[in-house]
């Protein structure tokens, strides 16, 4: 199962241009800096953007189909509008009934599921987004972190097949947006419909997403499994500081004394794991790292007088120009781990580093993220 979204939109001054295949389940990020089409993206998908590619023997117009219900195809003159696809929309703003109290806002949504799905279980709804102590307040009443926890759950309850989310954390300042990344992440693993999501901070996508696509000025730039895309030298991703990889680990071990988890990864070497600050999870829970390009150094051998608790034998896959002339990105392959390392050219020229070079990553810091 999954989505095939193929969506062409001319308006003056800019074309969007993308032909989307997405997992049938999980999180989608869309990413890209403002004006590169991903909020006109999920407005068609939507339905709020009707798109009007023109059908040709070459050009089949526009389609969509999710998890195998067409709800577009110019070529066979199909198309649902919006309150006939079975979607949620969270936006930017919670956009609540302001004359309804939470819990009246929530059962609004339930009305709307459509006759023939599945009852939703409200009380689970509203623990998944730990809103119960807030059911009798009027929207005006609510931290900005709440209405966006209460705009969601009244999504949920309209029983969608798909579920779209509009940079929903962008109009809130960190402390809110920090407040309420948990409550993403809890969608994240419970839910079992697929989930579009729009945004155009790394650390949300390094947090939520498991497929990430890339859009630039309308078209895709990359589109693939998270952690394959981030590590990818071929392609104009400019995330500065914010370079780096999301890998997928399990909790194997954790260090009482020194107050540190060991995160085993699955490769080649049975053994290839990192150290992180013990933030008490258990052991087995499957948690996410971030490591970034910065945070790595390389050397040809191992070393036992450095502070640097973490080294990985590691390969050199790739070499490419980081965006400053003194910079280059390095792609590792850790015993099937993907790395992405930032250097100097000096650096570089001194290693002698090549395609094939067998070495030791350094890792200086690894940021738990969920």
């Amino acid at each position: 199962m999954n989505i095939h979204a193929r969506v062409r939109i001319a308006h003056p001054g800019f074309d969007l241009d993308v032909d989307l295949h997405l997992p049938g389940r999980g999180v989608s990020a869309l990413f890209g800096v403002s004006g590169s089409g991903k909020t006109t993206c999920l407005r068609a998908i939507a339905g709020l953007e009707r798109t009007s590619a023109r059908v040709s023997g070459s050009d089949p117009g526009n389609y969509l189909d999710v998890n195998g219900a067409v709800w577009q195809d110019d070529a066979h003159g199909v198309f649902l509008p919006t309150h006939r696809r079975p979607l949620g929309y969270v936006f930017q703003e919670a956009s609540l009934f302001a004359h309804l109290s939470v819990r009246e806002n929530l059962e609004y949504g339930r009305k709307r599921a459509a006759r023939d799905a599945r009852s939703v279980d409200l009380p689970s709804v509203i623990d998944l987004l730990g809103i119960d102590a807030v059911l009798d307040r009027m929207p005006d009443r609510l931290s900005g972190g709440e209405r966006q926890r209460v705009a969601i759950a009244r999504a949920l309850l309209t029983r969608p097949h798909l579920l779209l989310m509009d940079e929903p954390l962008a109009a809130l300042d960190l402390a809110r947006k920090q407040e309420i990344l948990p409550y993403l992440q809890r969608l994240h693993d419970a839910l079992e419909i697929p989930l579009i999501y729009v945004s155009h901070a790394p650390d949300e996508v390094a947090q939520l997403a498991d497929h990430l696509v890339v859009l630039e000025q309308g078209r895709v730039l990359a589109s693939g499994p998270l952690s394959e895309t981030l590590a990818r030298l071929d392609l104009p991703i400019r995330l500065g500081e914010d370079t780096g990889v999301v890998l997928e680990g399990a909790v194997a071990e954790r260090d009482a004394h020194w107050h540190l988890a060991r995160i085993a990864f699955s490769g080649d070497y049975p053994d290839l794991h990192v150290w992180v600050r013990d933030s008490g999870v258990p052991l087995g829970q499957r948690v996410r790292v971030r490591i970034l390009a910065r945070d790595i150094s390389l050397a040809l051998e191992t070393h036992s007088d450095s502070s640097i608790l973490n080294a990985l034998p590691a390969t050199v896959d790739q070499i490419a120009a980081d965006t400053h002339p003194a910079l280059a990105l390095v792609r590792l392959n850790a015993g099937g781990v993907p790395l992405v390392a930032r250097v100097t050219q000096r650096s570089a020229a001194n290693l002698q580093l090549h395609p094939g070079q067998k070495l030791w990553a350094q890792i200086k810091a690894v940021a738990l993220v969920g």
